[in-house]
């Protein structure tokens, strides 16, 4: 017998729940999909053409590893503005190929072999699968709806062992749209503190808000020194395809970082490194117009939901609402599979963002308003039949 090829801690990562379910929408007509987490929006015009612009320059040649010098600044004033917190850009900011990326460099760089990594869950898909492939072990932490999915000192305490490394936390967060408050984040700088933790902060929705700030983990008081922050530009760009993020966080945490990047990427994209110094510069309006027509479909589709009797916890973040489905007496799974087959409306069962999503199903707001409409009332439909 041959010896198997492919490792086994990549042999055994679970496959995505989320391309499961778009592998079967893709051999499938009149499908009405609020499961792609993915804006409908083009990327605005400027930003486009700053992108073909800097071709036509001839800007078609590796950057610094770590991005482009104008760019890496333009990212720390942009924070500095928003969350009053400074990065040196020479040193404390790199430049990503998308939050995935960063993410993976994140985890690489801090995690030795056995450590465990706590991720408050519902949470995105690749999160614990980044852990595993550092070498790393996730600890998932179930957040609960009753409290509108937030976090606190107590339950991550629980968590805690003499392996515990750091915390992993996405917010405005997908798949339930919670957005922490301060409280709830301060309850976890007091748990990072007191066992001296890294804290990772995915907050590539950071601009996706509806009537609440976001707050910057890492400008509370004393957690810039222990918090890698990551951010991006295709949720709030629009600019998904670009693939362009970054990595904010103290010089020493950074080079690991900047390290492992230059042996597995060199540098991200030219191209859309131009691209997104045109956005950080010129897209604060297209950013409020997008937002502004989220806004208009979040009301939209959280009362369709409610009114439909799966209740649905405010999301004030990101594009996504998170109804629970246990009225229709299924399981989220076969929720999910029953929906898509009789009313060709596509969602992703809960239980793929990890423990906690059990009973849940995740519904993007990222398409189009009469969509949506058209959606609820298919699951209307649906919901009358097994509701």
């Amino acid at each position: 017998m041959t010896k198997p090829y492919v490792a086994r801690h990549v042999a055994n990562l679970k496959p995505s729940g989320i391309r499961k379910f778009f592998d079967i929408v893709a051999t499938m007509d009149d499908v009405i999909s609020l499961g792609i987490g993915e804006p409908d929006f083009d990327t605005p015009e400027n930003i486009l053409q700053a992108g073909i612009t800097s071709l036509k320059r001839g800007e078609t040649h590796y950057t610094s590893n770590a991005g482009l010098l104008a760019l890496r600044e333009t990212i720390s004033a942009h924070l500095e503005k928003l969350y009053g917190i400074h990065y040196d850009p020479a040193h404390e900011v790199m430049v990503s190929v998308g939050v995935s990326e960063a993410l993976y460099l994140a985890m690489t760089a801090i995690t030795n072999p056995g450590e465990e990594i706590i991720i408050p869950t519902p949470c995105f898909v690749s999160y614990q699968a980044e852990v595993i492939l550092a070498g790393g072990v996730p600890v998932e932490l179930p957040l609960s709806a009753e409290n509108g999915w937030q976090m606190s000192a107590d339950l991550l305490e629980a968590a805690i062992t003499p392996r515990t490394k750091a915390i992993l936390i996405g917010f405005p967060n997908n798949p339930t749209g919670a957005v922490a408050s301060r409280a709830a984040l301060m309850e976890v700088a007091k748990v990072a503190e007191a066992h001296d933790l890294v804290v990772i902060s995915d907050e590539i929705y950071d601009q996706l808000v509806y009537g609440v700030p976001h707050i910057c983990f890492a400008s509370l008081p004393g957690m810039k020194e222990r918090t890698i922050t990551l951010g991006g530009f295709s949720k709030d760009y629009a600019m998904t395809g670009w693939r362009i993020g970054y990595a904010a966080a103290p010089a020493e945490i950074l080079s690991g970082l900047v390290r492992i990047h230059q042996y597995t990427i060199m540098s991200a994209p030219t191209t859309a490194q131009y691209a997104a110094l045109e956005a950080l510069r010129n897209g604060e309006n297209a950013v409020e117009e997008m937002r502004a027509e989220y806004n208009r479909r979040r009301e939209l589709i959280v009362d369709g939901l409610n009114n439909l009797g799966l209740t649905t916890v405010e999301p004030r973040g990101a594009f996504y609402a998170f109804p629970n489905i246990t009225a229709s007496g299924m399981d989220d799974e076969t929720f999910a599979q029953k929906l898509l087959e009789e009313e060709r409306v596509a969602v992703v069962p809960g239980s793929a963002f990890g423990a906690g999503g059990e009973n849940f199903v995740r519904c993007s707001y990222a398409t189009a308003y009469e969509k949506i409409e058209e959606a609820l009332r298919r699951m209307e439909r649906f919901m009358r039949r097994h509701g």
